[in-house]
């Protein structure tokens, strides 16, 4: 069975165990009949190629914006969805951004996937004017740029909780950080990390893949070698299997507390590493883990069911892409019917939204007129077991130096 079958199985276990009727959706304004007046454009970038397929994102706020076509669209109007692959290529990442937002008359980004996309077009974004409501971020300009903001949180704060999960339950008081080597990803997160453990008069070590040749062995020994109590394999699922299977052959485990961010809460992972890290490895998860199972939870698996593509996944990036287009319909629901065509209008719009809120996230969403933008920086605790994750932390702010601006905007907003 193939990955993304082997979610999608994994999902309907899930909600199944947990009791929940298959329902329809609830999407914009719910009137269940089909919009038909003129589109309203969106666009949308997702990158899929080596080293990963992101595309869940963009798949999920497709499925979203199709059930609210079925249901009455914007005012009537339904919203045309204009998706692009940038294939993890920085040239065609510009061409597709420039086709999307210079020769299309979109009114704002959503659902965009992409660790390309991001770094080359932050400041395209912003000479147009238009903003990105991202869903799978990875890199420090997606939310240190003033034209974009995610559902998702990105390395940086799901690293920091679980560091913080390790030092205050698991008794960590070094953690070495493997983190690939990239200025805007691996570095930046890793180093974020280190400095949450010196605000905690602890130690933190950053070691670095060579995403184009990464060698994990090497990694692990040099994670060793610094005298590290645990280990944070700040890594894509994929890269990061290959170092939890290194680390079971010299019979690593419990050497050392193996933590992880959100990469490794996918439902296929249980089964991949196999009953000797079962009980072992801690994964925070930036969104509701799917047992969970709230209202809006319940929605997003309807959503997916009725709307979705075959062999769409369902995952953190998913569940991310459909709060991105969800917020984005609340928000343009709310304008005046003859400015949802204003692209000034719908950016200002966005930066107005402040206090949504979801059972799929631990705090408020809101975006604001900042040059950064990090609402989710609140997260789960969960553990690998046989068949599934255990929740062993409910939601949890994250306790980092990093945040004080973001404390100091949600203050200003009434939101904390």
């Amino acid at each position: 069975m193939n990955h993304f079958k082997l979610l999608i199985t994994a999902f309907a276990a899930v909600v199944a165990l947990a009791g929940a009727a298959v329902a329809e959706p609830v999407c914009g304004a719910a009137t269940g009949e089909a919009a038909t007046g003129e589109p309203i454009l969106v666009g949308g970038i997702y990158g899929n190629a080596a080293p990963g397929d992101f595309s869940s994102s963009t798949d999920s706020a497709g499925a979203y914006f199709r059930c609210v076509n079925a249901n009455g669209g914007i005012n009537g109007r339904p919203i045309e969805y204009l998706v692009e692959n940038d294939q993890w290529n920085p040239e065609t990442a510009a061409q597709v951004a420039a086709r999307l937002v210079n020769d299309t008359a979109t009114v704002a980004m959503v659902g965009n996937g992409s660790f390309i996309e991001m770094a080359v077009n932050a400041n395209t974004y912003v000479d147009a004017g238009i903003m990105s409501m991202a869903s799978a971020c990875a890199i420090s300009e997606c939310f240190e740029t003033p034209n974009i903001v995610s559902t998702n949180q990105g390395p940086l704060p799901s690293n920091l909780g679980a560091a913080q999960y390790a030092v205050e339950e698991l008794g960590t008081t070094h953690v070495a950080c493997i983190g690939l080597n990239i200025p805007n990803n691996g570095i930046w997160s890793c180093n974020a990390v280190n400095d949450f453990m010196a605000s905690r008069g602890l130690q933190g070590t950053t070691v670095l893949l060579n995403p184009g040749s990464p060698d994990v062995n090497s990694a692990l020994l040099e994670a060793m070698a610094s005298g590290a109590d645990t280990i944070l394999i700040n890594q894509p699922a994929g890269l990061a299997l290959a170092i939890l299977s290194a680390a079971e052959e010299q019979d690593l485990r419990d050497m050392f507390t193996w933590i992880s961010p959100t990469p490794l809460y996918d439902l296929s992972i249980p089964d991949a590493v196999g009953p000797y890290w079962h009980g072992h490895v801690y994964v925070n998860a930036e969104l509701a883990p799917f047992q969970v199972n709230g209202p809006d939870a319940q929605n997003y698996a309807a959503v997916m069911d009725m709307y979705a593509n075959d062999g769409d996944p369902r995952d953190t990036f998913g569940q991310s892409g459909y709060l991105s287009a969800r917020f984005f319909v609340d928000m343009m629901m709310q304008m005046d019917p003859a400015m949802v065509d204003d692209r000034a209008a719908v950016t200002a719009a966005i930066r107005g939204i402040s206090g949504y809120t979801s059972d799929l996230m631990c705090g408020p969403y809101y975006v604001g007129d900042a040059d950064f933008h990090m609402p989710n920086h609140a997260g789960y605790m969960t553990r690998i077991v046989d068949g599934g994750f255990e929740i062993v932390r409910d939601c949890y702010e994250f306790d980092s130096p990093y945040f004080a601006p973001h404390h100091a905007l949600e203050a200003e907003l009434g939101l904390n």
